[in-house]
């Protein structure tokens, strides 16, 4: 069984930071990638940051430059430094990861269960 275990939501002004945290275990052989999405109400899931294994990254256009993904191999974790937020980057933030649970398995999607970004203007 794995487990994404998401922490750092929260209310926070506009131009102001925060900074999530996502932590997987279990039984895991490898981590291929791991991502954050949101969800706004009313409003299709959408990605806003990857970054696979080899250390790459991608971003929603919108948070270019002011969204930081980042990785911690050894502890299987994943941060989002989250700079000059706007009201409009409100939602629920997902984190996502692609696995193998053992050598012989197919990639998998793995996700977390959500925290709460609130931005006030």
């Amino acid at each position: 069984q794995v487990q994404l275990v998401e922490s750092g939501g929260g209310l926070v002004q506009a131009g102001g930071s925060l900074r999530l945290s996502c932590a997987a275990s279990g039984s895991i052989f490898s981590i291929t990638a791991m991502g954050w999405y949101r969800q706004a109400p009313g409003k299709q899931r959408e990605l806003v940051a990857t970054i696979p294994s080899d250390g790459g990254t991608n971003y929603l256009d919108s948070v270019k430059g002011r969204f930081t993904i980042s990785r911690d191999n050894a502890k299987n974790t994943v941060y989002l430094q989250m700079n000059r937020l706007k009201p409009e980057d409100t939602a629920v933030y997902y984190c996502n990861a692609e696995l193998r649970r053992s050598i012989l398995s197919m990639i998998e999607a793995y996700w977390g269960q959500g925290t709460q970004v609130t931005v006030s203007s």
